[in-house]
């Protein structure tokens, strides 16, 4: 069963950047497609980007151009780079994972198995 801990949140002003660090045990994620997602107070979960097996990329539109999502599978992590931040991005960020060695996209639409416990992030002036 694969565990996933996000690490690397915390507070920033606006136009800020973070990493965010989403770091695999108890198997390797070469073949998983790993998504982001924020929960902000008072909302819905919402996907905000995937990335596949063979490394397409997807994006919510409120992130597109901001947020930048890698993996590295030798490190068994999957990075969020999120630079411009804005208040809205205040949430608790969560990485899942879910097994999929054939698809060559990814989306956040689908059922992720493994999820992480979430980190912090918070935006303000």
């Amino acid at each position: 069963q694969l565990q996933l801990v996000e690490s690397g949140g915390g507070s920033v002003q606006p136009g800020g950047s973070l990493r965010l660090s989403c770091a695999a045990s108890g198997g390797t994620i070469d073949f998983y497609i790993i998504g982001w997602f924020r929960q902000a107070p008072g909302k819905e979960r919402e996907g905000v980007s995937c990335i596949s097996t063979t490394r397409s990329t997807n994006y919510a539109d409120s992130v597109k151009g901001r947020f930048k999502v890698s993996r590295d599978n030798r490190k068994r992590t999957v990075y969020l780079q999120m630079d411009n931040l804005e208040p809205e991005d205040t949430a608790v960020y969560f990485c899942a994972a879910v097994w999929n060695p054939r698809s060559p996209v990814c989306t956040t639409q689908i059922r992720f198995d493994n999820w992480g416990q979430g980190t912090q992030v918070t935006v303000s002036a």
